[in-house]
């Protein structure tokens, strides 16, 4: 039993078509995964070999045709919209190639945003979490800035200190260095990995960017829609 706990994700035999008529595409053929804790796992392949479109799946953000998604051993494809909103704000975090931060607020505020969705905490405990991330991060002294003042790298830091504002058992993260220059590449990928082992949080990274891929505890190669050995 205490394996099973160790998994905050699995899914099974996930299919998923995009497109209508003639241009259908089987986007996804029969994909199963499991996500540990304290892991970081790597999904790499070519452009349009489905990674991301799994990804979306996995975080609730799309429906499969076919198959089953479990988010902390609870069943989580048949659901409806409000559980699966409600899954994502408490369990999932993420991180994607473009920051989406609200430019016209600060770091601060963009990290509290999440957990004033979850409607958990006080405000002085929001804004108390959402400096010790920003710490976390290395932004301290920029906790008050507004996103639009931050360098590219400095606002991807702040994304990856939003993805963790509840602390999800799952954080996937879509091309999160994909943006940036290599040694902010570096340290958005080490800090997003050392918080997550530190937590316990399960990390499934697509990337294309072999050093990094390198540097996660298990690579899953993909092509045509399923994982390959």
């Amino acid at each position: 039993m205490a394996h099973d706990e160790q998994i905050a994700l699995r899914c099974e035999n996930l299919h998923r078509h995009l497109g209508e008529g003639e241009g259908r595409v089987h986007v996804l053929r029969g994909v199963s995964f499991e996500a540990y804790r304290g892991r970081v796992t790597a999904i790499v392949g070519p452009s349009g070999c489905g990674k991301s479109t799994l990804l979306y799946l996995l975080g609730l953000l799309d429906r499969p045709d076919q198959g089953s998604i479990w988010i902390r051993g609870r069943l989580m494809s048949n659901s409806g919209d409000i559980d699966r909103t409600a899954a994502r704000g408490e369990h999932i975090g993420f991180v994607f190639q473009f920051h989406f931060l609200m430019q016209e607020f600060s770091a601060l505020e963009n990290v509290m945003m999440p957990m004033r969705k979850l409607g958990k905490l006080t405000d002085d405990e929001m804004a108390a979490r959402a400096h010790t991330l920003l710490g976390d991060v290395g932004l301290g002294e920029k906790t008050h800035r507004l996103a639009t003042q931050l360098s590219g790298g400095e606002q991807q830091r702040v994304a990856v200190a939003r993805a963790l504002a509840n602390q999800p058992a799952i954080i996937l993260a879509d091309e999160p260095t994909g943006n940036l220059y290599l040694k902010n590449s570096t340290m958005v990928f080490d800090l997003l990995t050392r918080l997550a082992k530190e937590n316990g949080q399960a990390v499934v990274l697509v990337t294309h960017n072999p050093d990094i891929a390198q540097r996660c505890d298990e690579i899953r190669p993909m092509r045509d829609g399923e994982f390959v050995r």
